[in-house]
């Protein structure tokens, strides 16, 4: 006769226990509903199954057999065979999401976690400890707080170098309100970022950025980093538009978990669509990807206000100017301007009174104009071709705004007029 093993839960053992001793006699069997927490119907019927089966009768009937929801070993081989060759590094859950929309095999996510796990396609990550941070609660309304942020990945893997992505998630709903392929987290870029967002949505109430971007200090395109987050500062105070610094990533959560999730999901859609160039991906992302992000994560707010401001018609012609690089620089004796080993001379002829010796405003353009500005006023010069000689102090000390453009003649009434005696 062949052994044969049951296998039993810790429950099940228990509950024959118990049943046993009612058997004999040893507990009642209102005593025993009450321990195992039963009706005194089931422990009568659980007494039957012992007596005509012994311990196998507290074995589920189904045990062993697949169960009526169980997928079929061709669906189950196929499901294994998608995985290995297209999706073998996706989660459960991507890989769930693209079974559903690439290959029409619609099963649910914690089925696909288990076949992977069981096949070596995927392990479950262990969880550091990590320092106590309490949870703040989302801003109100869309557009009262955005954060933004770049992240430096090789995004396009082994087709592109490494790239920055410039994002920005709103802090209420979760949404992705705009991202960007750049080389760098540099002043045009962020400023470029920037002046597309206003045009399309307008001024946002506030914005969470770091202090400075330390991971990407050592890039060789972005080491003017320290001078963008100035810059950015005195672009924002222009606009009215606040801004916050975080003193850590953790402070800004939201947009560093959404880097995390990109790192996971963008780059895998990129291969996917075989995208290897910033023109293809920035387009994916606008038309495709951010939209499908935003209906999946996004949130509804508690507020169905829109602190977004629209950008006046003033403003959106002042953007080239705000959205500059802007430095200081002092008129020398000669009234010329030393920007970059470059030398302007300042012209006689302009809109203001100037004085050597009087700081103006640079401001470097992004089309590669550059303007002098003194009090809100722009200065007419011209560039030279070299440095220029140093001039004696006892030169005029200032010019007039609008000199004379005549004299008058030496016929005129003025130069005829005599004073009377009387």
């Amino acid at each position: 006769m062949d052994n044969k093993y049951i296998i039993m839960s810790q429950k099940e053992t228990k509950r024959y226990d118990i049943i046993k001793k009612t058997i004999k006699k040893e507990m009642s069997t209102k005593e025993a509903a009450e321990v195992l927490n039963l009706t005194t119907r089931q422990v009568r019927r659980l007494k039957r199954r012992v007596k005509d089966k012994g311990i196998s009768g507290l074995a589920h009937a189904n045990r062993g057999r697949r169960g009526n929801r169980g997928i079929p070993g061709e669906e189950m081989e196929r499901i294994v065979k998608i995985i290995s060759e297209k999706y073998a590094d996706f989660g459960p859950t991507l890989a769930t999401e693209k079974l559903e929309k690439r290959h029409k095999i619609k099963r649910d996510r914690k089925t696909i976690r288990a076949i992977m796990i069981k096949e070596g396609l995927w392990k479950q990550r262990v969880k550091k400890k990590e320092t106590y941070r309490s949870w703040r609660q989302r801003r109100t309304s869309y557009g009262e707080l955005g954060q933004y942020d770049g992240s430096y990945e090789h995004w396009f893997e082994g087709r592109g170098p490494k790239y920055c992505l410039l994002a920005s998630i709103d802090d209420a709903t979760g949404k992705i309100t705009k991202a960007k392929f750049a080389e760098h987290e540099g002043v045009e870029p962020t400023f470029g970022f920037w002046r597309e967002y206003f045009e399309k949505y307008g001024k946002p109430y506030e914005i969470y950025v770091d202090k400075f971007s330390t991971y990407s200090m050592n890039h060789k395109l972005a080491k003017e980093n320290t001078d963008t987050l100035t810059q950015f500062q005195r672009a924002m105070r222009q606009l009215n538009v606040g801004v916050i610094n975080a003193n850590s990533s953790q402070a800004k959560g939201r947009v560093e978990r959404l880097f995390k999730t990109l790192q996971d999901r963008l780059i895998k859609e990129l291969r996917l669509e075989n995208i290897s160039t910033v023109e293809e991906a920035n387009k994916f992302l606008e038309c495709t990807f951010i939209p499908q992000f935003n209906k999946k994560f996004g949130v509804i707010p508690r507020s169905e206000a829109d602190l977004h401001k629209k950008i006046t018609t003033q403003e959106r012609r002042q953007l080239p100017s705000i959205l500059s690089r802007q430095y200081e620089r002092v008129i020398r004796n000669d009234y010329t301007v030393s920007y970059k080993n470059i030398w302007y001379q300042l012209e006689e002829t302009q809109s203001v009174a100037m004085f050597k010796g009087e700081s103006v405003i640079i401001e470097d353009r992004f089309d590669g104009t550059i303007c002098f500005k003194l009090r809100g006023k722009y200065l007419n010069y011209k560039k030279l071709p070299k440095r220029p000689e140093k001039v004696p102090s006892k030169s005029i000390p200032w010019v007039l705004a609008k000199p004379l453009s005549a004299r008058p003649a030496a016929d005129h009434p003025w130069r005829k007029f005599q004073y009377s005696n009387h």
